[in-house]
């Protein structure tokens, strides 16, 4: 596991979206894994903005993201579809039969979550995935407690991730209880895996992955199985680590 220490959120961002873009260089046909929240907003926007300065193509690259949230429809504001196109996609030249999102409205969700799996199996796991890292140590959906042979499933999503998540919603009870998301066991099938966090909450998270027991109670640790990871993350985010370390 490589580690990679920024002064603060835009350095991360920055920094992710660096080597997400020489990836793209060298990798015109890249699979690339996404994730929505908070974190990865900040390296959407340096990949727009290299985009428009030095017109980098994304012609021939495929996306997979992480989730999307059971009964939200892709015209939904709260929408991981609607979240991708304001960010990152309605800016850059990508295809969009290369856009693949698990759609939680479909009639079948478990048959949905199945279809997504296929898709993913199908290209032997993403090259390269993006992850944020929730504070209760979840990635993706995938909560603790969550074992790490599940493949893409019906997540019920924690009572702190949908806290968590309430900001972006107009209150608590509109928070979707359920989301389909890759598991964790698809996941590890990526070549590549690119972690970040940035703040103080992360900082316990952050703690398990790298110093912690790899464990279902905390789902991040197990990225520590994983040969090719990269971890950039901020002061704040790397502070309970460095207080070991004292």
């Amino acid at each position: 596991m490589r580690i990679i220490e920024a002064e603060n959120y835009q350095t991360v961002s920055e920094a992710a979206a660096s080597i997400i873009i020489d990836k793209v260089k060298t990798t015109p046909q890249l699979t690339l894994g996404l994730a929505t929240g908070g974190t990865p907003v900040g390296t959407y926007e340096w990949l727009v903005k290299d985009h428009q300065k030095y017109d980098t193509s994304y012609e021939h690259v495929s996306t997979y993201n992480l989730d999307e949230y059971v009964g939200i429809h892709p015209s939904d504001q709260q929408s991981y579809h609607h979240y991708m196109d304001k960010y990152l996609f309605n800016h850059i030249n990508i295809k969009r039969s290369h856009i693949h999102i698990p759609d939680g409205t479909a009639m079948d969700v478990q048959a949905e979550a199945s279809r997504y799996e296929g898709l993913i199996h199908s290209i032997n796991g993403v090259d390269l995935q993006l992850l944020g890292i929730g504070g209760n140590g979840h990635i993706g959906f995938n909560e603790p407690g969550t074992s790490f042979t599940k493949e893409t499933h019906i997540a019920t999503l924690a009572r702190s991730t949908r806290e968590a998540n309430a900001r972006f919603f107009s209150s608590m009870e509109k928070v979707p209880k359920q989301a389909i998301t890759m598991g964790i066991q698809t996941i590890l099938k990526s070549k590549e895996i690119l972690l970040l966090a940035s703040g103080e909450q992360k900082a316990g998270a952050l703690l398990g992955l790298i110093r912690g027991d790899i464990s279902e109670d905390c789902p991040v640790s197990v990225l520590r199985n994983h040969d090719h990871v990269t971890v950039i993350a901020d002061h704040a985010a790397l502070s309970l680590i460095k207080q070991k370390n004292m």
